[in-house]
C-alpha cells in the first residue's frame, strides 16, 4: 500500500469527551470517527486492525473445529420471548416494531437464535458434537456509553455455541474452547491472564474471563505469583483466617463517637486500627403471599471487617438471598435497629434480623461495631460473651492483595485487566426453555448441552491500546497492526536515489508477503514520523540521500529511543530478521 493511496487522517487534538487512552490515540490517529453517542465508523486504518484480529480469530476457531456462519443482526422477539429474555433484559435490549407492528430485537447476543437452529437442525446424537461461531455486529443500549469502542453501544463481536449430548461432552467442548482462546490471545502478541469468573445462577467452576493486563482496566483481576491461580474479584475466596479466636480482653464499653459515622473516622477518633471495626450492611429480602403480592421484607445484617468490602456476587448465593435481594429502606432500618445508618450494630436491636458474619468477623476479638444510637459505638465487643455466636459464617468480601492464596501456595496479588474474551458453561438453560432436543442412543429424547464463547473483535485493539502505548502514540503488537512496516523516504520528490532504493524495498517486502506502507506523501521527516508514531507501526525504516551516500538506511521500531544504521543491501534481510523475532510467544502471564 502507498500512502498517497490510502487514507492517513490524524489528529493533533484528542476529541473532549475522549476520557481513556485508547479513545483519544485512536481518534488521533484516524482509526475510528465517532457517529454518535456510542456508535464508530471504522476508518480504513482501524479497520484493518479490526480485520487482522478477526484473521486470527477465524482461524483459531477453525481449527477448532467449530463452523461459521452469520445469524441475522434484527431478530423476532418471540424467540427472546420464549426464553423470556424479552421482559427480563432490561433497556440494554433494543426492541423496535415493523410496519406491520410485530417486536423484533437488535442482537446483543445470539443464543435464542443459535438454539432455534440446533433444535432444527440437530436430530440424532450422531450429529453430536457442533459448534457454531459468527462475528457479527452487536448492539447493547449501554445508559452511559464511554471510552470509545471499550464501552460502545455498536460493537463487533466473535461469540460461538457448542451443542453435545451430555454434560461430560460439553465439559470436553469448553476445553477445547478455552484452549483456542489461549492460542488466539497467544498470537495477538499481548500480555493477558485467563482467570476463574463466577458462573452465576448455573453454577459450576467452568466460566473463564480472558483479561488483557491494562492499569486502565476496569476489572480487578487476583492472581498468586507463585502458583497458577487466578480469578476475577468476584470469584476469588476469601479463605477463613488460620488459628482460633482470641480471647476476649476488653470490657464492653459504650463510647462517645460524636459525628463519626464510618468506620475510618471512629478508627481515627479512638486511635486503633480501621481492622478493629466492624461495619454493619443492612439488606433486605420480599416476603411474597400465595397470589405473589409483597406482603413484608425479612431484614439482613451482614457483618464485615471495617477496612473490607462487601462482594455483591457472594452474598448473592447465601440461603435466602439466591433468589434476589436489595439494600434496606431507610423506614426498614429504623424499625429494626431504632437508629439511621452510621452507627449500627448487632447489639441492642429493636426486632430480630437475619445475622451473617463474614468469615473474619467470626473470628475477631474485641471489636468496635455501632451501638444503634447516634453519636456511639461500643468497643470490646465479643462473640459468645456479648452476643450469640452468628447463625451464619459465610464469605462475604472482596480480597485484598496479601490475602493467602486459595491453592495454598502463596499469597494474593491484584492487578487491572479490560476483559475482551469469556468462555462460559450453559449447560440446559437456553434448550430447555426452548424444548431444543435430540435423539439420544436409546431414542428417547434429551436436552442439548451448550456451552457459549465470546470475543469482543472491535474491544480488543481498544485494549490492546490501553496496554501498549507512550506520549507518541499507539504501540501495536505485529499480529494486529494496520502495517507492519512503513518505509519513510525523506525528499522521495527530490532525489531519484532515494526514490529508486524506497520502490525496490518496497516491491521486496510486498513479494515476501510483508505488509508493509511506502510513505510517498512527501511530507516533511518531523511531520511524517509523527504521523507513524502516533498510528503505532511496529518497524519503520528510513531513507534519505545522506545515508544513501554512505551505504546505510536507519532502522527504528516504535519501542526503541534511537534509530540503527543498517547496510542497505542488508536492510531486507535485516528487516525479514526483526520480523521473525516479532512472531509473538505465548503471552498468556504466568
Amino acid at each position: 500500500m502507498k500512502a498517497s493511496r490510502f487514507l492517513v487522517s490524524t489528529l493533533k487534538e484528542a476529541p473532549a469527551d475522549a476520557e481513556v487512552a485508547s479513545h483519544r490515540l485512536m481518534t488521533r490517529a484516524g482509526m475510528v470517527k465517532k457517529l454518535g453517542a456510542g456508535i464508530y465508523t471504522y476508518m480504513p486504518m482501524g479497520l484493518r486492525v479490526i480485520r487482522k484480529v478477526e484473521a486470527i480469530v477465524r482461524e483459531e476457531m477453525n481449527r477448532a473445529g467449530a463452523i461459521e456462519l452469520t445469524m441475522p443482526v434484527v431478530q423476532p422477539a418471540e424467540l427472546w420471548q420464549e426464553t423470556g429474555r424479552f421482559d427480563k433484559m432490561g433497556p440494554e435490549l433494543l426492541r423496535i416494531k415493523d410496519r406491520h407492528e410485530r417486536d423484533f430485537v437488535v442482537q446483543p447476543t445470539s443464543e435464542e437464535v443459535v438454539t432455534d437452529i440446533a433444535r432444527q437442525e440437530i436430530r440424532s446424537y450422531k450429529q453430536l458434537p457442533k459448534n457454531f461461531y459468527q462475528i457479527q455486529t452487536k448492539f447493547r443500549d449501554e445508559r452511559r456509553p464511554r471510552f470509545g469502542l471499550m464501552r460502545g453501544r455498536e460493537f463487533i463481536m466473535k461469540d460461538a455455541y457448542s451443542f453435545d449430548r451430555d454434560m461430560a461432552s460439553a465439559k470436553a467442548s469448553y476445553q477445547v474452547m478455552a484452549q483456542a482462546y489461549r492460542a488466539a490471545f497467544d498470537r495477538f502478541g499481548l500480555r493477558y491472564r485467563a482467570v476463574a469468573a463466577d458462573s452465576g445462577a448455573i453454577g459450576g467452576d467452568l466460566s473463564e474471563e480472558f483479561q488483557v493486563i491494562a492499569a486502565t482496566g476496569e476489572d480487578a483481576i487476583v492472581y498468586c505469583p507463585d502458583s497458577d491461580y487466578a480469578a476475577n474479584m468476584e470469584k476469588a475466596e476469601a479463605l477463613a483466617p488460620a488459628g482460633a479466636r482470641p480471647a476476649a480482653a476488653a470490657a464492653l464499653t459504650k463510647t462517645p463517637t460524636p459525628g463519626k459515622a464510618t468506620c475510618a473516622d471512629v478508627a481515627e477518633l479512638l486511635g486503633v486500627p480501621l481492622a478493629t471495626t466492624v461495619k454493619s450492611l443492612v439488606l433486605a429480602t420480599d416476603l411474597l403471599d400465595e397470589a405473589g403480592n409483597i406482603k413484608g421484607a425479612q431484614v439482613w445484617l451482614l457483618l464485615l471487617r471495617g477496612d473490607h468490602d462487601m462482594n455483591e456476587v457472594k452474598v448473592g448465593k447465601l440461603p435466602g438471598l439466591e433468589g434476589g435481594y436489595r439494600f434496606a429502606t431507610l423506614a426498614e432500618i429504623e424499625e429494626h435497629f431504632g437508629c439511621k445508618p452510621g452507627y449500627l450494630g448487632p447489639l441492642n436491636l429493636k426486632k430480630p434480623v437475619k445475622l451473617v458474619a463474614d468469615r473474619e468477623v467470626a473470628v475477631m476479638a474485641d471489636w468496635i461495631c455501632g451501638a444503634n444510637e447516634p453519636d456511639f459505638h461500643i468497643t470490646g465487643v465479643n462473640w459468645g460473651r456479648d452476643l450469640p455466636e452468628p447463625e451464619l459464617v459465610a464469605d462475604l468480601r472482596n480480597v485484598v492483595a496479601g490475602d493467602p492464596s486459595p491453592d495454598g501456595k502463596g499469597v494474593l496479588a491484584i492487578e487491572r485487566g479490560i476483559e475482551v474474551g469469556h468462555v462460559f458453561y450453559l449447560g440446559t438453560k437456553y434448550s430447555k426453555a426452548m424444548n431444543a432436543t435430540f435423539l439420544e442412543e436409546d431414542g428417547k429424547p434429551r436436552f442439548l448441552e451448550m456451552g457459549c464463547y465470546g470475543i469482543g473483535i472491535t474491544r480488543l485493539p481498544a485494549a490492546a491500546i490501553e496496554q501498549n502505548h507512550d506520549e507518541r502514540g499507539i504501540i501495536w503488537p505485529d499480529a494486529i497492526a494496520p502495517f507492519t512496516v512503513v518505509l519513510c523516504p525523506i525528499g522521495m520528490d527530490r532525489s531519484e536515489a532515494v526514490k529508486a532504493e524506497a520502490e525496490r524495498l518496497y516491491a521486496q517486502l510486498l513479494a515476501a508477503g510483508v505488509d508493509v506502507i511506502l510513505d510517498d506523501r512527501n511530507e516533511r521527516p518531523g511531520a511524517m514520523f509523527a504521523d507513524w508514531e502516533l498510528i503505532g507501526v511496529p518497524h519503520r525504516l528510513t531513507i534519505g540521500d545522506k545515508g544513501l551516500k554512505d551505504g546505510v538506511l536507519e532502522y527504528q521500531h516504535r519501542r526503541d529511543a534511537a534509530a540503527t544504521k543498517v547496510p542497505a543491501a542488508e536492510a531486507f534481510s535485516f528487516l525479514q530478521a526483526k520480523l521473525s523475532q516479532a512472531a509473538p510467544a505465548a503471552s498468556a502471564v504466568a
